[in-house]
């Protein structure tokens, strides 16, 4: 690549003694490398390990016009201005940007709840999508494995974000609900629409992937899910309620701290010793045809990558923040119930630029990327967010547990199998992906009609038979 000697000293700054951005501007717009910064931005590139979810991710972003900032003189404000272009306007959703500071302005001046959590969740989408960016770029400067690291702890941000905040509001169902929904939505609805829209936009074509992540992925999953049904027969099992309920705690806790065991053996499989199992093909991925914008080296620096990071998640607390406030009154002005919200609404809405990745990728027949979106957000969420959430929550003093009730259990149990079945040959048509889909839809369905939860609507309706002398009063 070229290089404008008389040009680099417009770009250059020192920064803690590290040279952090090598990049100039010419008037086409196009970056351009510093002689003596060349090899050490290819070795950043080299290293850098593309996941199945920054692919997704990428397919999202758009190409930056940077020519313009070559006019303007002054570096520090050509390099605030590019870091914004690079940041804000760098992705499709920057059309959701406005509802932050709506939402924050819905919050000061009271308006009503509903109006603050529908601007809160739609602030929320492109968010999730910018941390994806931003830890990509950090990756550049830490190497793979620290950023494999960074990305599994920030790829599911949001949810453990919202999680955190429902706890210390003591709202366990809620916490509960959402993560739930967050399987259970990548599992049948991204899987499943990847899996419809790939097989429609290829009739003609053998649609196969690699079935060796899946099988990991797979397996993690229904460890999950033994963690989750040993709780539940513990205590429909047990005539002593009371005895039933610390049992059941002790047995999560011991069950969360195995999950996050398994979880940190998955990650050093996946960095360390079968990284390419998990490392996204990019000249598969990209073609002459594909609009993916694959960043061949960072576009920002380590330390405006970092404040950029605290930033945004500064940001996607405080949303969280308003979504778990209102989340009550949004269910009883929209007439849905708090489950219908939390296992629908939200994974849907929360990671709609994730999703949306996937079926992109999916419509160009590259379902490996479509499969290690979908199962390894499911698996992260599983194994990483759920025990943790499990653990700070015995740290704080607060009682919840991996019992997530008969209805839910038997959803999120289901789920996992119909998909493992699903995936068990390495071919795909439109077919599977349309029964996930109805799957998921009947799922929906179901907590759409349900008003209350579960078990204490069941409770209750009995306590009514008996005192009726066995003639049902109410539901």
């Amino acid at each position: 690549m070229a290089y404008a000697p008389e040009n680099f000293s417009n770009l250059h700054y020192q920064n803690n003694g590290y040279l952090e951005d090598n990049l100039d501007l010419e008037n086409n717009g196009n970056l351009i490398k510093t002689k003596d910064s060349a090899s050490d931005d290819h070795h950043y590139h080299r290293q850098v390990l593309r996941t199945a979810h920054n692919m997704s991710s990428s397919s999202l972003r758009k190409k930056s016009e940077l020519s313009l900032l070559s006019n303007v003189s002054v570096g520090f404000v050509r390099r605030t201005l590019s870091n914004i272009n690079e940041v804000i306007l760098g992705t499709k959703l920057a059309v959701l940007f406005p509802a932050i500071p709506l939402a924050i302005i819905a919050h000061c001046y009271h308006f009503g709840r509903p109006w603050i959590f529908a601007l809160s969740l739609l602030g929320l989408t492109p968010l999730a999508e910018r941390v994806s960016f931003l830890t990509e770029q950090i990756s550049f400067y830490t190497g793979p494995t620290v950023g494999g690291l960074l990305n599994a702890t920030c790829g599911n941000a949001t949810e453990l974000i919202i999680a955190i905040f429902a706890l210390s509001k003591r709202k366990i169902e809620v916490v509960k609900y959402s993560l739930l929904g967050s399987i259970i939505s990548n599992l049948l609805l991204v899987l499943g629409t990847s899996l419809l829209c790939g097989g429609l936009a290829n009739l003609k074509k053998n649609q196969k992937y690699d079935r060796k992540q899946a099988d990991v992925n797979s397996q993690l999953l229904l460890l999950a899910f033994l963690c989750h049904l040993l709780p539940l027969m513990f205590r429909c099992g047990s005539t002593n309620s009371d005895a039933s309920a610390f049992a059941i705690l002790q047995l999560s806790r011991a069950s969360s701290i195995i999950m996050l065991i398994g979880y940190i053996a998955y990650l050093f499989f996946q960095l360390k010793t079968h990284r390419k199992l998990f490392q996204a093909d990019e000249e598969v991925a990209v073609d002459g045809s594909d609009d993916v914008v694959l960043e061949e080296e960072a576009v920002i620096g380590f330390w405006s990558g970092f404040i950029w990071l605290a930033g945004m998640t500064v940001l996607i607390a405080l949303l969280s923040e308003y979504v778990v406030g209102t989340i009550e009154a949004t269910s009883s002005s929209w007439g849905l119930s708090v489950s219908f919200i939390s296992i629908i609404l939200l994974p849907i809405v929360g990671n709609a630029a994730e999703h949306a990745g996937a079926v992109i990728f999916a419509f160009k027949n590259k379902l490996d990327i479509s499969l290690g979106v979908a199962l390894g957000s499911a698996t992260q969420i599983s194994m990483f967010v759920v025990p943790l959430t499990v653990i700070l929550a015995w740290i704080l003093g607060i009682e919840m547990d991996l019992d997530f009730n008969l209805l839910e259990t038997g959803c999120l149990g289901f789920s996992i199998l119909i998909t493992a079945f699903t995936l068990q040959d390495g071919t795909s048509h439109y077919m599977k992906g349309l029964v996930l889909m109805l799957c998921y839809i009947v799922i929906g369905a179901c907590f759409f009609v349900l008003r209350a939860p579960f078990q204490s609507t069941y409770i209750s309706n009995l306590g009514l038979m008996k005192s009726s002398g066995g003639e049902f009063l109410g539901a």
